[in-house]
């Protein structure tokens, strides 16, 4: 059908013949036109000097040569105009054609991998995916299992044992003294020697701290 309707390979390389032949054509048109162009501007140049020396008749002739270059001239870009025209149709086409022919090609080749392809081996091979994936992932927690003596643990005794420790530690830290900050150095004037400072007296509330640290101590 595709043939019918855009033409066999043979045709396309008639076409490109052609867009050769009406680009050739094009391009002869194009240097008559530049030809006829500078004939017209001669006869005006000409038809200015007989106007100078009185000359009328042989002025309007030359002016009538320019008109007729002038409809040459405007007859070749109607020329040119229908080939520019033809060419864009062909290249269109050509374009077509080629579109089509890609497609087609694509068409074919998605046919065949679909034939190589089948659904009955897709889901055959997902199943084996899903099923080596299963095992997989048995044999990482088989792994990390734990072995030996280390199976015979008692989680729930481990955590009571960690929150033992943490308890302990948080007692230590609270029955330690607060460290004092260095008192900062009083200046005194010379020849003077400074006073020290009175010994402060201890809370009850301290010295049975210091008893207590002194018990754990022993």
């Amino acid at each position: 059908m595709f043939n019918r309707l855009f033409g066999k390979p043979k045709q396309e390389a008639n076409a490109l013949a052609t867009l050769e032949k009406l680009s050739e054509t094009l391009e002869m048109l194009e240097k008559k036109e530049n030809v006829l162009v500078k004939k017209a501007a001669a006869e005006v140049e000409r038809a200015k000097e007989f106007t100078r020396v009185k000359n009328k008749r042989a002025a309007i002739q030359c002016l009538k040569r320019k008109r007729l270059y002038e409809q040459q001239i405007e007859q070749l870009g109607n020329f040119q105009l229908r080939i520019h025209d033809q060419m864009i149709m062909l290249e269109g086409a050509k374009a077509t054609t080629e579109t089509v022919d890609a497609l087609r090609t694509g068409a074919s080749a998605m046919k065949a991998m679909q034939k190589a392809t089948n659904i009955d081996d897709v889901d055959k091979t997902m199943d084996e995916i899903n099923e080596q994936t299963e095992n997989m992932k048995q044999i990482q927690e088989a792994l990390s299992a734990p072995i030996g003596a280390a199976a015979d643990f008692d989680e729930d005794e481990l955590e009571a044992e960690l929150e033992d420790l943490e308890s302990a530690e948080l007692e230590e830290q609270l029955l330690q003294p607060a460290s004092t900050a260095p008192a900062a150095p009083v200046s005194v004037p010379a020849g003077r020697v400074p006073a020290r400072p009175a010994p402060q007296k201890r809370t009850a509330e301290e010295d049975e701290l210091a008893a207590l640290q002194a018990e754990m101590a022993l």
